[in-house]
């Protein structure tokens, strides 16, 4: 019996170390950080993608607009931007993701929809960016927006 709890709050624990989150110069957003952490962690798994180390750092439109120019050498503000640090599909996933909360507030507003229900739709939009999903074509943007409505709802029945 012991043995069992231990395994499964080390493997808990190992799921999310997987998954970070870091503030860079905004304050951290309200959300269930372990539950999400963990969910991430699954969303991998669902896609049979093995996840190594995942970090998402959330900040403001400006410091997400210097890192566009400074590596993507675009000049515009985005959501988000996502970083395969390994971009080898043999490995286990090593990410980095960058979200504006300025971006994702004012896109809730666009769409008229809840701040968190955006703020979870770009968090895994990231992650199925480092699953291999793109968003270049109108059929890569409904698959993408489709995954996006599945692990959204996934996650929310799951409360």
């Amino acid at each position: 019996m012991c043995f069992c709890y231990e395994f499964w709050s080390n493997k808990l624990f190992n799921m999310q170390q997987q998954v970070l989150f870091n503030y860079a110069d905004i304050q951290p957003p309200k959300f269930p950080k372990t539950r999400l952490k963990n969910f991430i962690a699954s969303l991998f798994v669902q896609e049979n993608r093995r996840l190594q180390h995942l970090q998402y750092v959330f900040c403001s439109d400006e410091f997400l607009l210097g890192i566009n120019r400074q590596f993507l050498n675009h000049d515009y503000y985005t959501d988000i931007i996502t970083f395969d640090l390994l971009n080898d599909n043999t490995l286990p996933t090593e990410g980095e993701i960058y979200i504006s909360l300025e971006r994702v507030k004012d896109n809730a507003k666009t769409h008229n929809v809840r701040l968190n229900e955006e703020l979870l739709r770009v968090v895994f939009h990231g992650a199925l960016h480092l699953c291999g999903y793109l968003d270049k074509s109108e059929a890569d943007i409904l698959l993408m927006r489709e995954k996006e409505n599945h692990y959204i709802s996934q996650f929310v029945s799951e409360s």
